[in-house]
């Protein structure tokens, strides 16, 4: 298993774009920290997004892991890459006449998508507790560590999505086709949304298979938290609407999102399998 990493770690470093694209990554995800230092002023009313309580626990574990998914893509990239990079300069084909087997060959790439999602799932717990310790008014410890299901449910949504990404490389070959079949597979799920709400079913039985497919249920994990915040609440309240939502994360959507990912892992075996290399 470290054997297997540390070949894919060298074969990453050793790339630049990649090398760029994991620094600019883990930047942009410490620069969820800036959000404290958005003021502006409406009138007499001075706004200070830090004092809106979006660095309160355990409010900030749901906000920060939100937020960072956004990022997820700058990886995706890294990852489609690195599968495209092993048929372009034919690395693929050295591992396996090496002694690589296909098995153990997707499983390096699985091991990478493990790393990539726990030191960034590490980096966002890190800086949200530094974040959380500076701003936040509720510093008890019951307070501080509850609603740490959305940490897990951040690692979870990255493997999913990464798994993904690891799939359509193996599936497409080249990386900005891979990266064009996953934006026009997330307009499809929305089109399947909208087309199954239209004509065959109601809306509310196409938001439920809706959340069955991969994107999407990916992204059920972890809910917008916007809404959440006393400030939105309020706001609601005065013109008559009440935000009722379920924000927590649920178990079976664990076990979907664990479902996609191992059908990804499979698929890019059986892939990977039946080429002739």
């Amino acid at each position: 298993m470290k054997r297997l990493l540390h070949i894919e770690c060298i074969k990453l470093w050793n790339n630049r774009s990649s090398r760029v694209l994991i620094i600019s990554y883990f930047v942009l995800l410490t620069s969820i920290a800036l959000i404290a230092a958005i003021k502006f002023d409406i009138g007499p009313i001075q706004f200070h997004l830090a004092e809106q309580g979006i660095f309160n626990f355990p409010y900030i574990w749901h906000f920060n892991t939100f937020v960072a998914a956004i990022f997820k893509l700058f990886l995706a990239i890294v990852i489609v890459s690195m599968m495209s990079n092993e048929y372009t300069n034919k690395t693929i084909k050295q591992n396996l006449i090496d002694g690589l087997s296909k098995k153990e060959f997707i499983a390096s790439k699985f091991l990478t998508v493990l790393v990539f999602a726990g030191i960034s799932t590490l980096f966002v717990f890190v800086v949200s507790l530094i974040l959380g310790g500076i701003y936040s008014d509720y510093t008890e410890l019951s307070i501080v560590f509850s609603d740490m299901e959305f940490l897990l449910a951040f690692f979870v949504k990255l493997v999913g999505f990464f798994s993904f990404c690891l799939f359509l490389g193996i599936l497409v070959k080249r990386s900005a086709f891979a990266l064009g079949f996953l934006i026009i597979w997330s307009i499809l799920e929305q089109v399947i949304f909208g087309v199954l709400g239209w004509k065959f079913v109601s809306w509310e039985t196409a938001k439920t298979i809706k959340s069955f497919l991969p994107l999407e249920s990916m992204a059920n994990l972890i809910k917008e938290p916007f809404t959440r915040l006393n400030a939105v609440q309020s706001v609601a309240n005065q013109i008559g609407e009440k935000l009722d939502l379920n924000y927590q994360v649920h178990w079976y959507e664990f076990l979907l999102v664990a479902a996609w990912t191992a059908l990804f892992l499979y698929g890019s075996l059986a892939l990977l399998k039946k080429r002739d290399l």
